[in-house]
């Protein structure tokens, strides 16, 4: 069910507020920052996603093909959200970081399902071998 669900940062300098069916699914991936930052998020489309706060909050962080902005906090360095564009995933997307969204309880957020994508080896569409890190 589509639901809008409020987010932040650690310090709440970032807020933002995401329009999500979180039952449609969550994604854990096994890239580099992706294990580096234990990230685990839901993608919307970017018409579901809006900022809530002074976008010079933020910093913007990125790697490789640029592809993706990696967001996060200036004042206490937590990534709430990213945004991006890559046409095998459907385009211009954002990705809501679930630790971030401060209305899931921790049961709520434990009973969500998840897929996980083995972004290391650039075999998205496929679990990695071991996710218990993830």
């Amino acid at each position: 069910m589509l639901k809008t669900h409020h987010g932040s940062c650690h310090c709440g300098a970032v807020k933002f507020e995401a329009d999500i069916d979180l039952a449609a699914g969550t994604g854990k991936c096994n890239c580099s920052i992706c294990t580096k930052k234990r990230n685990w998020s839901a993608q919307i489309k970017p018409d579901a996603f809006r900022l809530l706060t002074d976008p010079a909050g933020c910093g913007d962080y990125q790697f490789g093909s640029n592809s993706a902005h990696h967001i996060f906090c200036k004042t206490c360095g937590v990534s709430p959200f990213g945004h991006g564009y890559v046409e095998e995933i459907g385009g211009a997307y954002y990705s809501v970081s679930i630790a971030c969204l401060d209305d899931l309880t921790p049961a709520e957020m434990a009973a969500l399902p998840v897929q996980y994508m083995d972004g290391a080896d650039n075999l998205w569409w496929n679990p990695p071998a071991v996710t218990a890190h993830l």
